[in-house]
């Protein structure tokens, strides 16, 4: 997925030369800046864990032992106990299972129906374009907690709720950063000369204007992946998200508040992760937006 074409031979000055085409030079410029290599780092450590998260927990999760309950390090739990015995690493590392599940999952969600709304609405006739835009406006200013509440209200805390209202709150950014670069690229002259030469409306969505507006969308979804394991993590603090007993970071930090006297570790132990999360992929989509702007892709030697 690119951003934008690549210039052309004739376009480059004396002492440049063309980006690495691909996957391959994409991955190589994003390893080549130090905030984008380290945001990768983070990224990739944190999927590992949540991917291999049945075989490196050390306990069950869910396992209660109230005999062992607020424990500090030790050999047997390197980052302490709960309130019930349970082995806080342990639901750390299941945790990060929850949070990059939903994360991943809503982001790219709400990704791809923005993805198509705002290609067809900066595409498609004024009308659909004028209707469209008024219901994303409408979308876009409500208040994203009090409707986050209302939403949870009505259909009950739940991982699908969650997940409904991230979608919901994300859609509208999404679809107007792709209706305004089609808008821009639907009148270049590359695509005219396809609607010269008879190409199909599907044929010049699909194969010209997606591969150049996606880039943009890849690093917006990239930095609004913390946004939301952040907003998850806050409602199941408030017991409007996740549902105990399940592992995930916010009802580690709930249940760190509660215990914040007689054991402190475990608000620190909850908010480790949400830090490092963040900033991972925050950096990577920082180092995402350096590897794919036209700007810098052409490289001085």
């Amino acid at each position: 997925m690119s951003s934008v074409a690549d210039p052309l031979p004739d376009q480059l000055l004396p002492g440049q030369e063309l980006p690495a085409p691909g996957a391959p030079g994409l991955l190589r410029r994003l390893l080549a800046e130090r905030m984008g290599r380290l945001g990768l780092i983070l990224v990739l450590a944190f999927v590992l864990i949540a991917l291999a998260a049945p075989w490196i927990a050390p306990y069950d999760p869910l396992k209660i032992n109230v005999k062992a309950k607020l424990e500090g390090v030790s050999l047997a739990h390197w980052a302490g106990t709960d309130q019930l015995g349970r082995d806080t690493l342990s639901r750390l590392i299941w945790g990060s299972r929850t949070a990059l599940a939903i994360a991943l999952t809503a982001t790219g969600l709400a990704g791809a129906i923005g993805l198509v709304l705002g290609m067809i609405a900066g595409y498609g006739p004024r009308w659909f374009d004028g209707l469209l835009v008024l219901i994303l406006d409408s979308l876009s200013s409500l208040p994203m907690i009090m409707f986050a509440l209302a939403v949870i209200t009505v259909l009950g805390p739940g991982t699908f709720t969650l997940m409904l209202v991230i979608v919901v709150i994300s859609v509208p950014g999404y679809a107007r950063l792709i209706r305004a670069q089609t808008l821009s690229l639907k009148t270049a002259d590359y695509i005219e000369a396809e609607r010269v030469m008879g190409a199909s409306h599907t044929r010049i969505l699909l194969r010209h204007l997606m591969p150049n507006v996606v880039g943009p969308l890849v690093i917006l979804l990239s930095m609004d992946v913390p946004v939301v394991i952040m907003l998850e993590a806050g409602l199941s603090y408030l017991n409007l998200g996740v549902k105990p007993p399940t592992p995930s970071w916010g009802n580690i930090l709930y249940d760190g508040y509660t215990s914040l006297r007689q054991q402190p570790l475990l608000v620190i132990a909850g908010g480790i992760p949400l830090i490092l999360s963040t900033i991972g992929f925050t950096f990577l989509g920082e180092g995402l937006r350096d590897a794919l702007d036209p700007k810098l892709q052409v490289r001085v030697r």
